[in-house]
């Protein structure tokens, strides 16, 4: 069993994500399932992390994202692509910083505490799998040292996958 270890307070973001992402590799190493992965991925961001209301994954499934491994509140169980800052990350495909998200055109308020979030895609070789996203009830919480921080922490999650095990969820047709 792997134990995290706590993090200093007096460390500076940038070290704060590299000391997540050395606890991440030794927390998902040589585990295969990528639900698995994403939910311990989610509890080490959410207990790691200051000052955020909610962590987790959504996954694709055909045009939707559909709400999987989380900490917090319960959440919308599915997002259609394109709709909301997730659904936004994910039809760019690109990280989305929100420092009001009641300034967002579109956003669905899972939770109405939530002031600001950020949401990193999932993409499998350019495919897009699904959405890391994070809340937090303050604005202006997230900036560029957060993109860079959850980038590397989305790049171990997928990185601890062989690419066959993946899940394929872009193709599930919804009925």
């Amino acid at each position: 069993m792997n134990s995290v270890t706590p993090f200093s307070n007096q460390a500076s973001k940038t070290d704060l994500y590299r000391q997540i992402c050395e606890q991440l590799q030794q927390l998902i190493g040589g585990e295969r399932d990528f639900i698995a992965n994403a939910a311990n991925t989610a509890a080490l961001l959410f207990h790691s992390l200051q000052d955020v209301s909610w962590v987790g994954c959504y996954l694709r499934q055909g045009e939707d994202l559909v709400v999987g491994p989380f900490q917090g509140k319960p959440a919308c169980s599915r997002i259609p692509v394109g709709r909301g800052v997730c659904g936004s990350a994910a039809e760019s495909e690109e990280t989305v910083i929100v420092p009001n998200v009641s300034e967002f055109p579109g956003h669905i308020a899972c939770d109405p505490a939530s002031a600001s979030e950020i949401v990193v895609p999932l993409l499998n070789w350019g495919k897009l799998i699904g959405v890391l996203d994070i809340d937090s009830a303050s604005l202006n919480r997230f900036d560029e040292d957060d993109q860079e921080g959850l980038e590397s922490v989305a790049a171990i999650l997928l990185a601890s996958q062989p690419t066959d095990d993946l899940p394929d969820l872009s193709q599930t047709a919804i009925d």
